[in-house]
């Protein structure tokens, strides 16, 4: 009672948008507008994982103006053609600005959530608009209701042992009311993540925000390792953030375990804010999603 919920209202739009149409359905019969195609970096992903997934769009010679700032929805599947997750968005060039003949590419790093499942997963994904409901034409493997298949993939379970432990300073985690597999754990003044040193260069991803826009100011945070700042960054009201750190092994020294502290230059309290009318009385930092180190 009284938690701040997950803000990602684009996706659970659809809803009731994904709900129209039905199987009495006439053929489609207008010209496709793009084709669309998404390259993986990779064949297979293990859960909790990051992912790059690089998004195609050919437009094609004859596509009318766009009517709108389309989203691009993306569902994942399993083999049974059951949904699992979602990574709707919008593409960095508004579908308005797409021209005849251009190709809009673009890289989204995805994180697999923590779902129960091994085996091939499915991408299929659309152009939606959330203010009509309207999907447009395009090119390719057709799933029906103008929603296409455009890649695969392995899902297999985490084999590494470099799982990042949310240690000291976080509150409980909480999980989004949607079923969506997103969840996340908001930090205090300060917190620590730590994980296993395996003694090589790795990647560290660290996606959070502050999702609160009554608090009107960006949040400035810090990353350290011991007392060195390993990376700094101002956290606007309402944007999810995804940081990528390279972290050499000597930065992570030569302790079995690494340390590395978040610190947010300050927190808030949601019950002290009238304008939000919560009874949550804790002491809030910034929301972490995802903590992961890739060798």
């Amino acid at each position: 009672m009284g938690q701040i919920s997950a803000s990602l209202p684009t996706v659970f739009l659809l809803v009731a948008v994904v709900a129209t149409g039905g199987c009495s359905r006439p053929p489609d019969n207008e010209p496709p507008v793009a084709t669309p195609s998404v390259t993986l970096a990779r064949p297979d992903a293990a859960i909790g994982a990051p992912v790059d997934m690089t998004y195609r769009f050919v437009v094609a010679p004859n596509a009318p103006a766009f009517a709108d700032d389309y989203l691009v929805f993306v569902h994942f599947l399993d083999a049974d053609g059951e949904m699992m997750w979602t990574d709707d968005h919008r593409p960095p060039v508004p579908t308005r600005q797409w021209k005849p003949g251009q190709t809009v590419e673009y890289v989204r790093t995805m994180f697999v959530p923590k779902f129960p499942y091994v085996g091939e997963a499915r991408v299929e994904l659309g152009l939606v608009s959330l203010e009509t409901g309207a999907r447009l034409p395009l090119a390719g493997t057709s799933k029906g209701q103008r929603q296409y298949e455009v890649a695969t993939f392995n899902l297999h379970r985490q084999t590494d042992n470099l799982f990042v432990v949310f240690k000291d300073g976080w509150h409980a985690t909480e999980v989004a009311d949607e079923g969506n597999g997103i969840e996340w754990q908001w930090s205090k003044q300060t917190a620590t993540l730590s994980f296993r040193n395996p003694k090589r260069d790795v990647m560290f991803y660290l996606e959070c925000d502050q999702p609160i826009q009554n608090l009107g100011e960006t949040q400035h945070v810090d990353l350290r390792i011991g007392d060195a700042v390993i990376d700094s960054f101002d956290l606007p009201p309402g944007v999810k953030e995804l940081r990528k750190i390279p972290l050499t092994s000597e930065r992570l020294g030569d302790a079995d375990t690494v340390d590395l502290t978040v610190s947010p230059a300050k927190t808030f309290v949601p019950a002290s804010i009238a304008s939000l009318k919560s009874a949550d009385s804790r002491e809030l930092g910034v929301r972490v999603f995802r903590a992961y180190v890739q060798p």
